[in-house]
């Protein structure tokens, strides 16, 4: 919750990530709050009012999981939303001749994007969810102690640049200084 509030802030590709980690974690922890109190919450050291702040905030999630049937796989809506909204600015990004670098990125990063879809069978997913599943694989890759191959590394080093230009240009939008 503590780290969520700020990588929403500063980066929306780290927040995302660190969500899907949030997911997952609750998924290892079976949906049970008591795991997650022991294992997470009480590891902080952080004044009683802000642990159950944070408690709460891990109730919800649980809750809104069941909810929308997400406690096996898949993500929460307001996660989807984001991606949603990252999308869109894309979209926005491409069309406008304000901003013709990111159109130069994205064409670089672009044949990744394909190569990715190609192997991963994802054809209703979108181009930055794909981006996003591949960082959120790598992530998980580098977490449990395995390497990656060169071409991978490649991959990772375009698309994290990609990612990070329209966090970045995600950010000024929120903020209204980016001129579309």
């Amino acid at each position: 919750m503590i780290i969520s509030r700020a990588k929403r802030k500063e980066n929306i590709a780290e927040y995302l990530l660190y969500m899907w980690q949030v997911e997952d974690l609750i998924r290892g922890c079976g949906l049970d709050l008591e795991k997650i109190r022991q294992n997470v919450i009480d590891r902080y050291s952080l004044p009683d009012g802000e642990k159950k702040e944070m408690e709460e905030w891990y109730a919800n999630l649980i809750e809104m999981m069941r909810t929308e049937g997400c406690t096996e796989k898949g993500h929460l809506q307001i996660n989807k939303n984001i991606i949603i909204r990252l999308a869109e600015l894309h979209e926005e990004l491409l069309k406008s001749p304000e901003t013709p670098q990111y159109g130069a990125v994205f064409f670089k990063t672009l044949p990744y994007i394909v190569e990715l879809r190609k192997k991963q069978g994802e054809s209703k997913v979108g181009e930055i969810e794909t981006c996003f599943n591949f960082l959120y694989g790598i992530l998980l890759l580098k977490l449990s102690g395995k390497e990656i191959s060169e071409t991978t590394a490649g991959a990772l080093k375009q698309i994290s640049a990609f990612i990070a230009l329209l966090s970045s240009m995600f950010r000024q939008y929120e903020a209204g200084t980016l001129e579309l």
